[in-house]
């Protein structure tokens, strides 16, 4: 008894109390301040849409830090609600002999927390009743949140670094040989006869030959400089007719950069899907090693997929043309995508890094809970492909399909937000809801703006107010 005394703050020294509250202080002032720092930094180099995913992040950990406090106010009243003793036996994660013997360890290295006994205490009253959930439980749950989202943004951050890079290194100098070339139209036309050549021959244009092809595409080569110049100047053509010399290259950057706050985030769904995996991880049935064949199973889904769609328009374009000449066009079309929402494809590589830092988030937190010999790690043939899918799938996304998702949803019918930058686009929302009547001159430079980027029938603009689309429209009196 007085040993359990001796573990609340009543008989906890002062200068102990004093010391941890100083660090937790410390940790959490620096946290704070370096991630103020960096969106500083963001601003400063006019990187709004990292400065915004910065502003998700703090979200996510606000969520987190409301879950963290759920879970330390209500684990008092938790541990005393009571179940008969033969439902907690239902669905265990591992057998009652396994359990016991992980529950010694547990014990024997000092992780049991000794006011755990209260719930037990309180059931034990109650003839045939244990706790739903103990108070050790709880604190390893609370953990396991904790690890998991820092997993998952880590995997997040690093994707997109990776991916960033090789976009940034090989095709930044194909858009800047574009750039330097006086008649671009000349290189699109040298370089649609090689585009041409993924068509291939007649035995090529059989649906099993060309999926199986697209599907081994993705693993070496998966964008050539000429499937770049092509979609280049398919979408130049398409939306910027105009402006032949638009910058492709830091456009894709401007749209990834978007594109990767909403991957940084843990949305309901996936919340969702934690609980459902959690839910079926029962003794015997190899749950976690059967999932982490998903994330790869759709991420090489995703890869063949986006290299069809190249196959495809190459397809189109041998089809339809038997000269090739500046003329000859690649049509993008929403129609080439699952369910005609190139935005499905994002979805799907979210769920996709959000799985695959689960399976690596739950391996960890096992590891350092439980031991590596715990029940729930299973044996060493089920653990080492598990960490091996997770490693190819970590560098499949970020070499090959995240560089395929950027160039390739590209070829929709509607361009994204980033077709304009941060200054561009405020002066857009400024005219378009109302400030043109009070300065001619933002509204003169705004519709020269939308005159000179974008096509002279209605524009289709994701993620820009649509109220900037229906102004440009009654001006323009233009037809859908």
């Amino acid at each position: 008894m007085a040993e359990e005394e001796s573990q609340s703050l009543e008989y906890t020294p002062t200068w102990v109390v004093a010391v941890v509250c100083i660090v937790i202080v410390l940790i959490s002032l620096l946290a704070e301040r370096g991630l103020h720092r960096l969106g500083k930094f963001f601003r400063d180099k006019k990187q709004d849409a990292l400065f915004e995913a910065l502003q998700k992040l703090k979200e996510e950990l606000m969520l987190l830090g409301f879950i963290s406090l759920l879970l330390t106010v209500f684990q008092g009243p938790v541990s005393q609600l009571c179940i008969p003793k033969n439902i907690s036996i239902i669905m265990l994660p591992c057998t009652l002999k396994e359990s016991g013997t992980s529950n010694h360890l547990t014990t024997t290295t000092g992780r049991h927390l000794l006011a755990g006994g209260n719930g037990v205490d309180h059931c034990s009253r109650h003839k045939g009743q244990v706790p739903l959930l103990s108070l050790e439980a709880l604190h390893q749950l609370h953990i396991f949140i904790f690890v998991l989202a820092l997993t998952h943004v880590v995997f997040c951050a690093t994707t997109m670094v990776l991916g960033v890079a090789k976009i940034q290194r090989q095709w930044g100098h194909w858009e800047h040989s574009i750039q330097r070339e006086p008649r671009p139209h000349h290189v699109h036309i040298i370089h649609l006869k090689s585009f041409m050549d993924r068509a291939g021959r007649r035995w090529r244009k059989y649906t099993v030959v060309s999926w199986t092809v697209a599907f081994l595409k993705q693993f070496y080569g998966s964008v050539t400089k000429s499937d770049y110049i092509v979609l280049r100047s398919a979408f130049i053509r398409e939306h910027c007719p105009t402006n032949p010399k638009f910058d492709f290259h830091k456009y894709m950057m401007r749209t990834l950069e978007h594109d990767f706050k909403k991957i940084v985030g843990i949305s309901w769904y996936l919340w969702l899907f934690v609980v459902l995996f959690l839910l079926m991880n029962i003794a015997g049935w190899h749950t976690y090693f059967w999932l982490s064949f998903l994330p790869l199973v759709l991420l090489l889904l995703v890869g063949t997929k986006l290299e069809h769609i190249i196959t495809e328009l190459a397809q189109e374009v041998a089809e339809r043309s038997s000269v090739v000449d500046e003329t000859t066009p690649v049509r993008p079309s929403d129609e080439l995508f699952w369910f005609h929402s190139p935005t499905l494809v994002l979805y799907l590589i979210h769920f996709i890094l959000f799985q695959n830092s689960f399976e690596i988030a739950f391996f960890v937190w096992i590891w350092c809970t439980y031991g590596f010999k715990s029940c729930i790690m299973e044996e060493l043939g089920f653990i080492i492909p598990r960490l091996v899918i997770g490693v190819i799938v970590q560098v499949l996304c970020s070499y090959s399909t995240l560089p395929l998702y950027a160039l390739v949803t590209q070829m929709g019918s509607r361009f994204k937000k980033g077709i304009f930058d941060q200054q561009i686009e405020g002066l857009l929302k400024f005219w378009a809801t109302g400030g043109r009547a009070g300065s001619s001159t933002q509204n003169k430079m705004a519709m020269e703006t939308l005159e000179s980027i974008c096509v002279s029938k209605r524009p289709a603009i994701e993620g820009i107010s649509s109220t900037v689309e229906l102004s440009y429209l009654n001006n323009h009196h233009t037809t859908p």
